[in-house]
């Protein structure tokens, strides 16, 4: 019609169709979207489902967080490894207030260390307390071929340590390695008397013990200039009370297992200022008159010497002392077993 405004063209349904498809896709995106945060989200709780696709991607342009430091108090000791190894302490001169140094333990019995069914005796040489009875331990004691002290102080270092303190605490540790073997480890004295015991005594802790071979540790007191260890063995004595013939053989063989183990577990060299080769037999000690088991003595090293009396207050030092006295005795006992059963006995 002339004179009228001209009518907008009519879209065609394809184009109205289209239209609707470009809002509606949106929309139900971030609805599902949303739905999946939900569903996957959870309630408090509930268990979180897998990453979506889309954080999976993510995930895979970025690299992770390095994780936090270990603790070492919580460590997994079966896996973790230290990143350096651990330092020790080094030794000290005077006598050390700290508790025995920590060791790992030792493996299991071998059939060269089995000591399962064998008894050793250990006799800690003198006792802390015997500086506050010298009446009980001046008494005189019969040893067979004379008369001798209940027992005396012992020795100490030149800051003060003491022979008796050095000797239980090494006896300790042999009897933990002892033990760990197999063996039944008695101990004349464990720091639980007051006092003693007496020599006499001390003989025959072995037999009331019924064990198969003891041993007596001590430190030396010997002049300042000299150092070194030695093995004491018995001579034989047959007087008065005293007859100890049936172990002076056993005993020798002992005296130099020990020699020989001590020495390569210490790398303590021989005495240079008494015994000969690290070896001494004397007949004036009623702990080896008085025996009826095998036995012997060994002076660990000299504790008036300064290079020794480092070593002995050292507590991985004493670790090896007792290492080498503990393969001393196993030696011993396993190799007399040996002998044993080849006699038929």
């Amino acid at each position: 019609m002339t004179g009228s405004a001209p009518r907008p063209p009519r879209r065609s349904a394809l184009l109205r169709t289209a239209t609707a498809a470009a809002v509606a896709v949106p929309l139900c995106t971030a609805g599902w979207f949303g739905w999946r945060a939900l569903d996957h989200a959870g309630p408090a709780g509930s268990t979180a489902a897998p990453a979506t696709a889309a954080a999976s991607a993510a995930s895979a342009t970025t690299p992770p967080a390095a994780p936090p430091p270990a603790d070492p108090g919580t460590a997994d000791t079966a896996t973790d490894t230290p990143l350096t190894p651990p330092v020790a302490p080094p030794p000290t001169g005077s006598a050390p207030a700290e508790a025995p140094a920590t060791t790992p333990p030792p493996a299991t019995p071998t059939a060269a260390t089995d000591l399962t069914g064998r008894t050793v005796l250990l006799d800690p040489g003198h006792n802390p307390g015997n500086s506050a009875h010298t009446a009980e331990i001046n008494r005189q004691v019969d040893i067979g071929n004379t008369r001798k002290e209940c027992d005396t102080t012992g020795t100490e270092t030149n800051a003060g340590y003491t022979e008796a303190e050095y000797t239980l605490d090494v006896s300790r540790r042999a009897r933990a390695i002892l033990t760990a073997r197999g063996a039944k480890v008695v101990l004349v004295q464990d720091g639980d008397r007051p006092w003693g015991p007496c020599i006499d005594e001390r003989a025959r802790a072995g037999a009331d013990a019924h064990a198969d071979v003891a041993l007596s540790v001590h430190g030396d007191g010997g002049p300042a200039a000299g150092r070194g260890f030695h093995v004491i063995m018995p001579a034989r004595v047959v007087a008065g009370k005293a007859d100890n013939a049936a172990i002076v053989a056993p005993s020798r063989r002992l005296g130099l297992l020990l020699r020989d183990r001590f020495h390569a577990a210490t790398g303590e060299p021989y005495a240079d200022y008494t015994a000969e080769e690290g070896l001494d037999t004397r007949s004036d000690l009623g702990g080896l008159n008085l025996s009826t088991v095998p036995k012997v003595f060994i002076e660990c090293g000299n504790m008036r010497n300064s290079t020794d009396a480092k070593r002995m207050t050292d507590p991985q030092w004493r670790q090896q002392a007792a290492q080498g006295i503990a393969d001393a005795l196993t030696a011993f006992l396993t190799t007399q077993e040996k002998t044993e059963e080849r006699h038929g006995s």
